[in-house]
C-alpha cells in the first residue's frame, strides 16, 4: 500500500489529506489549503451571472483566465491580481507539490475590532476566486463559499484507514510477558495471536477450526467498521441523499426533486447507482491490473537486459584487446579508438535502458498507488461519497491504462553488439580500421495471421525480428512434399511474402523460412503447418485451351465454333489422392461424338482427346442430352473410372496411371458441357491402399 500514499495527500500542502472537499473538476483538497489559495476578483468583473457553486453546476462553466488575469507562473506556482487589496503583499510559500500558498492578509490597526474570534473561522469575502492547484481550473465561488463544495468522506476515510495500518504493530492479547507481535486475529474470538498462542489455544481442529483467521491489520478494520453513512444533501441539511440525478453527476434530495431543479434530468435510485458504478470501477481495474503485471514482467525483462548488455561489452572487450593485441605496433595506435567506440556503445545501450527502467518504474509505481487507492474506495459504505468521485476515479483508470499502450512495454535497446573486428586489412590500410557487419541475419519470424491455404495454393509471410539491425540481402523459402519428404526450395529472393501453387491436395505440408546476407546464411524459422484442400475446386483454363473453344458461366461452361473436335484442360492438376468431377451435357446436336478424360500438359489441342499418347479418355458411351459424366481419378490404384449418369461404365477403363493429370474435355460446335467441381467420391466406391510398386509425382 506504500504505493497509494501519493494518492492521499493533498497538492497543495503535501501531507495527508485533512477534511477534504472536491472541486467541480472532481480534484480533491484540504479544507484550510483551498481556504489559502482563494484570491478575491473585482466587483466589476465577476457579476452574479458568473458565478458558480462548487455543487450546483454540472458542466464546469470555468472563467476565461484571460478575462481573470490568473496566471500559472514560470515554476508551476499561483499569483495573483496586482493592485488587489485582496492580494497578498507578504511573501507566499511553496508547498511540496510546488503550489503556492498565500498566507493570510493582516487586517489594518483600523480593522482590529471587526476580527472574529479566534477560534472562528474567517469569512470568505465576496467575489472570491479558486483555481485547482492540479487542473488550473479557476471558478468564482457563491455565497456559500467553500461550504458549497462537498466534503469527499470516502477519502477522508481511506486516509484514516492507512494511517491506522501504518500505526505501530498489534501485540498478541494472550502473551503473559512481553507480549509478541500478533500475526493473525480470529474474526470469531476477537481476539489476536501470536504464532505461539494460536498453535497452543487455537488449533486448527475440532471445533475452533471453522474460525475465520484473517492478518492484524484487516482485523482491526473490521473491528472500527462502522455501519453505513447516511448522507445529507448540501442545500437541505434536514433530507437525506437518496436518489443520483445522471446529466448532473451527482446525488439529490426529494426536496432537490420537488424544487424542479433536476425536473427534467433522468434520475435514478442512489443505491444502484452506487452499485453501477462499482462494478465500471472494478471493471476498469481488471485492465489496469493486468497493465500493471506486464509492467513488472517488462521491468524484470529490463533488468536482465542491463545485466547482458554488461556480460557482452565485457566479453566483447576481451575479444577486442585480444585481436589488438596480435597485430603489429601500428594496431595499438587504433585499438584506443576501437575501445572507445565500443564503450561508447556501451553507455548508451545502458543509459537507454535504465531510463527506461526509471520512467517505466515511476508509471508503475503511480499505476499501482491508484489502483490500491481505488480498491480502497470500493470499500467504502458510503453510496454518496463514493458517487461524488466515481466517475473521476473511472476516467483516471481508462486514461492511465491508455498510458500503457502499444510500444510502452516494449525494449527500446537490444543488448546484442552487432560488431565484429575484421583483423584482415593489410597493414598500410590499418588507419582505415573499422567494425563491420559480419554477423548473420536472425531467423525470420512467420507471420501467421497472413498465413493461409486456398486449393492446392499456400501464401506464406514471415518478418525479421524487431530488435533486429542485422543486415538482409534476401530470404529462402522450402516446403517438402506434403508426404513427410525432405525439404525443397521454392523460393528465394527479397519478398516477405510468397504464394506457392501446384501443391497436392489432401496433403499436410511443413515450411520454414531462413535470411541470408553476404556473412552466410542464418538459422531456420519455426516450421510451420499448412493443410492443403481435401476436395479440389476448379475450372476449365481458357490460357491453355484451343482458341475455338468458347467460354462462359466462369469458365465453368464450354462450347466450340468448329466442326472439328478441340481440346480444353482444367486449370489444376493432379498427381495424388483421389478425386472426383462431373460434367452435364447442355446441348447434344447430330452425334457430336465428344471426349471425356483426362491428359498431359503438353496434349494435342486440335484433335479428338485420346487420339495421341498424352490423354486417356471415354467417347459416346450413350451419351444424350442432359446426361451427367463422372470422372474418377484414383492415384493410389493408378486407375480411372468414367460414370454416366451414376452408373459405372464397365470395369476399371485405364490402369498403371503415373505423373500429373489434368482433367481434359474434346468436342465441336454441337456440344455444350457444364463442369461440376468440389464433389465428394461416390459412395460405392472405397478407395484402397497405394501400391507399393507406383511412384508418385
Amino acid at each position: 500500500m506504500d504505493e497509494m500514499e501519493e494518492e492521499l495527500k493533498c497538492p497543495v500542502c503535501g501531507s495527508f489529506y485533512r477534511e477534504p472537499i472536491i472541486l467541480p473538476c472532481s480534484h480533491n483538497i484540504c479544507l484550510a489549503c483551498a481556504r489559502n489559495i482563494l484570491v478575491q476578483t473585482p466587483d466589476a468583473e465577476s457579476p452574479q451571472s458568473s458565478r458558480a457553486s462548487g455543487s450546483g453546476v454540472s458542466d464546469y462553466d470555468y472563467l476565461d483566465l484571460d478575462k481573470m488575469s490568473l496566471y500559472s507562473e514560470a515554476d508551476s506556482g499561483y499569483g495573483s491580481y496586482g493592485g488587489f487589496v485582496s492580494a497578498p503583499t507578504t511573501p507566499c510559500q511553496k508547498s511540496p507539490n510546488g503550489v503556492r500558498v498565500f498566507p493570510p492578509t493582516v487586517p489594518q490597526p483600523q480593522q482590529q475590532h471587526l476580527l472574529p474570534h479566534p477560534g472562528s473561522l474567517t469569512p470568505i469575502p465576496r467575489n472570491s476566486c479558486i483555481t485547482c492547484p492540479q487542473c488550473h481550473r479557476s471558478l468564482i465561488l457563491d455565497d456559500r463559499g467553500l461550504r458549497g463544495f462537498p466534503k469527499n468522506r470516502v477519502l477522508e476515510g481511506v486516509v484514516d484507514r492507512y494511517q491506522q495500518s501504518k500505526a505501530a504493530a498489534l501485540k498478541c492479547q494472550l502473551c503473559e510477558k512481553s507480549p509478541k507481535e500478533a500475526t493473525v486475529m480470529c474474526e470469531q474470538c476477537d481476539v489476536f495471536y501470536c504464532d505461539p498462542c494460536r498453535l497452543r489455544c487455537h488449533p486448527p481442529r475440532g471445533p475452533l477450526a471453522k474460525h475465520r483467521l484473517v492478518p492484524p491489520a484487516q482485523g482491526r478494520i473490521s473491528r472500527r467498521a462502522s455501519p453505513r453513512k447516511i448522507s445529507t444533501c448540501t442545500e437541505h441539511e434536514l433530507e437525506n441523499l437518496s436518489m443520483y440525478c445522471v446529466q448532473c453527476k451527482m446525488p439529490v434530495c426529494y426536496q432537490c426533486l420537488e424544487e424542479g431543479k433536476h425536473g427534467t434530468h433522468e434520475v435514478k435510485a442512489l443505491g444502484a447507482m452506487w452499485k453501477l458504478h462499482k462494478g465500471q470501477l472494478s471493471q476498469a481495474l481488471n485492465g489496469l491490473s493486468d497493465r500493471a503485471t506486464e509492467a513488472k514482467e517488462f521491468l524484470v525483462q529490463l533488468k536482465n537486459m542491463v545485466q547482458h548488455i554488461q556480460e557482452n561489452g565485457v566479453e566483447f572487450e576481451a575479444c577486442l584487446v585480444a585481436q589488438c593485441d596480435a597485430l603489429i605496433d601500428a594496431l595499438n595506435r587504433r585499438k584506443a579508438q576501437l575501445l572507445s567506440q565500443v564503450n561508447k556503445e556501451h553507455e548508451h545501450k545502458l543509459k537507454v535502458v535504465r531510463d527506461q527502467i526509471s520512467h517505466c518504474t515511476v508509471k508503475l509505481r503511480q499505476t499501482t498507488g491508484l489502483m490500491e487507492y481505488c480498491l480502497e474506495v470500493i470499500k467504502e459504505n458510503d453510496p454518496s461519497g463514493f458517487l461524488q468521485i466515481s466517475d473521476a476515479l473511472i476516467r483516471r483508470v481508462h486514461m492511465t491504462e491508455s498510458q500503457w499502450g502499444k510500444g510502452t512495454l516494449t525494449p527500446r535497446m537490444t543488448s546484442d553488439f552487432d560488431l565484429t573486428l575484421d583483423s584482415g586489412p593489410l597493414l598500410q590500410t590499418i588507419h582505415q580500421l573499422d567494425f563491420v557487419q559480419m554477423k548473420v541475419p536472425a531467423a525470420p519470424m512467420l507471420q501467421l495471421e497472413e498465413c493461409c491455404t486456398q486449393n492446392n495454393s499456400a501464401t506464406l509471410s514471415w518478418k525479421q525480428p524487431p530488435l533486429s539491425t542485422i543486415t538482409v540481402e534476401g530470404y529462402i523459402l522450402e516446403l517438402d512434399d506434403g508426404n513427410g519428404g525432405p525439404f525443397r526450395e521454392v523460393y528465394v529472393g527479397t519478398e516477405t511474402i510468397c504464394t506457392v501453387d501446384g501443391l497436392h491436395f489432401n496433403s499436410t505440408y511443413k515450411s520454414r523460412v531462413k535470411a541470408f546476407n553476404a556473412s552466410g546464411v542464418g538459422q531456420y524459422s519455426k516450421t510451420l503447418i499448412m493443410q492443403t484442400s481435401e476436395i479440389a475446386w476448379f475450372t476449365f483454363d481458357p490460357a491453355s485451351a484451343h482458341p475455338d473453344i468458347i467460354f462462359s458461366n466462369d469458365n465453368l461452361t464450354v462450347t466450340c465454333n468448329s466442326y472439328d473436335d478441340r481440346v480444353v484442360l482444367g486449370n489444376t492438376a493432379f498427381s495424388r489422392g483421389v478425386h472426383y468431377w462431373e460434367m452435364t451435357v447442355d446441348r447434344y446436336d447430330n452425334h457430336p461424338d465428344p471426349a471425356f478424360g483426362i491428359a498431359r500438359s503438353d496434349v494435342l489441342k486440335d484433335v479428338m482427346l485420346g487420339k495421341d499418347d498424352k490423354a486417356w479418355a471415354m467417347t459416346d458411351g450413350g451419351i444424350t442430352k442432359g446426361a451427367t459424366i463422372g470422372v474418377l481419378l484414383d492415384f493410389t490404384r493408378r486407375i480411372l473410372i468414367f460414370l454416366v449418369n451414376d452408373e459405372q461404365q464397365g470395369p476399371v477403363a485405364f490402369e498403371g496411371l503415373e505423373g500429373a493429370y489434368y482433367p481434359a474435355i474434346s468436342l465441336n460446335r454441337n456440344v455444350q458441357v457444364t463442369l461440376h467441381t468440389g464433389l465428394p467420391i461416390p459412395d460405392f466406391y472405397t478407395p484402397g491402399e497405394a501400391d507399393p510398386t507406383g511412384s508418385v509425382c
